[in-house]
């Protein structure tokens, strides 16, 4: 097709390689960089010296993949960082500001079970692409980010609230913090989750998009027995105008265990946004009026919560997937090899069911009860991605919704894009 734009893996030796990923993957406007642990690249193995070196060599690796594609640290939009002690932050946040001391890009921090390689530390990053990705890249040009903070929300020197770029916003991860107090709320997981949603509903008001521009929502929550209350609070939020409410609109999601959260807050909610109205010097004819399209098949399970993709201007979000059988409801029986079997079929039949296949996914997100099994995992990966094309994260979590032992969410490139609305 014309308007065709190529996934661009890269990797370079100057940061560590795996079989099963690529250190970026770049679709569009983005770049989206695999998880980085704090491996040096000449030895293969973990760095020594506790969180703070940790820390530093996994930045030092992206600067690195950044470098290898003529690009700098100041071009992430977002970072987030995955610790196994939420403690460990502070350090973390050392490190980070004397690799961002002037801008920061939106952020999320969440602790996790574990880490591959038992590391203490993991860092991804996410990367504007001004010059897009041949063949489609001459006619764009170098791209503007736009940092956007309102007071009706809480405020951090380490991140900024939102960070919108070519045709998305990608928002930090929301505590539930009042922003008059800057304290988590009281009356437990349900007046949290409203809190949460109030500030992404608050910092898309600053900026002037509505909450239904939501393309993707991913939830961090302490205790998977805590969903029915936060879903029931999440759907007072979603859909949120008459004309979502007419398609029930809601977005992609994902929702992970974290085995601690900042400031002992109950859940946690980030969000991906969609921006119509592109970033300068787009052209007024390029920026306005695409629309948001969403989609479900009944070849993957269905969920009244979640769409299973949703698809905005040159990427599709996918909802994680668990490994159920979508003709029965239940999880499938047998192992780890057999649910990654399901989970990635799953995602197979969904990004087919939008005509796109399983080459065009730039990132993968990949949380597992026990890294042990990741062998086998990458054994059945291996099936579905032979070249090991998009970037990847691999995070160790104590529990996953329907006691699955595994759960896959990703992000493919949409090469047509979403068209605009016809008047």
């Amino acid at each position: 097709m014309s308007e065709y734009n190529a996934v661009a893996p890269t990797n370079t030796d100057n940061a560590p390689k795996f079989d099963q990923s690529s250190q970026s993957a770049a679709f569009s406007h983005y770049s989206n960089l695999s998880a980085q642990l704090p491996i040096d690249p000449a030895t293969g193995k973990l760095v020594e010296g506790g969180v703070k070196a940790q820390a530093e060599q996994s930045f030092k690796n992206i600067e690195a993949i950044l470098k290898n594609f003529g690009h700098v640290m100041s071009d992430i939009v977002r970072i987030t960082v995955f610790v196994t002690d939420i403690q460990d932050v502070e350090a973390v946040n050392e490190v980070f500001h004397t690799f961002f001391p002037t801008y920061v890009p939106a952020r999320t921090n969440v602790a996790v079970n574990a880490l591959p390689m038992d590391a203490e530390v993991q860092v991804e990053a996410l990367v504007s692409h001004g010059v897009g990705t041949i063949p489609n890249a001459p006619q764009a040009g170098d791209l503007i980010k736009l940092t956007n903070h309102t007071a009706n929300a809480p405020a951090n020197a380490l991140s900024s609230q939102t960070v919108a770029f070519s045709h998305y916003n990608n928002i930090t991860a929301q505590l539930p913090i009042d922003p008059a107090t800057g304290r988590i709320v009281t009356g437990g997981v349900k007046a949290e989750t409203a809190q949460s949603l109030k500030n992404i509903k608050a910092i898309l008001a600053g900026i002037d998009v509505p909450l239904d521009d939501i393309v993707k929502i991913n939830i961090f929550v302490k205790d998977l027995a805590d969903m029915d209350a936060v879903n029931e609070v999440y759907s007072t939020f979603f859909p949120d105008s008459a004309i979502a409410r007419t398609v029930a609109y809601v977005p992609a999601r994902t929702v992970i265990e974290a085995a601690d959260l900042q400031m002992g807050a109950s859940v946690q909610i980030e969000a991906v946004v969609s921006h119509g109205d592109g970033t300068p010097p787009q052209a007024i004819e390029d920026r306005h009026g695409i629309v948001i399209k969403a989609h479900n098949t009944e070849n993957a399970p269905v969920d009244s919560l979640s769409t299973q993709t949703v698809a905005f201007s040159h990427y599709n979000h996918l909802s994680a997937q668990l490994p159920i059988d979508p003709k029965t409801g239940k999880l499938v029986e047998g192992g780890i090899k057999e649910q990654t079997k399901q989970v990635l079929t799953n995602i197979k039949a969904v990004i087919e069911s939008v005509d796109h296949v399983m080459e065009d996914m730039v990132k993968v997100n990949i949380f597992v009860k026990d890294l042990a099994d990741m062998d086998a995992v990458n054994e059945v990966y291996a099936g579905f991605f032979p070249e090991g094309t998009p970037a990847r994260r691999v995070v160790g979590v104590s529990a996953l919704q329907e006691d699955a032992l595994i759960q896959i969410d990703a992000i493919a490139g949409n090469a047509e894009g979403t068209p605009p609305e016809t008047k």
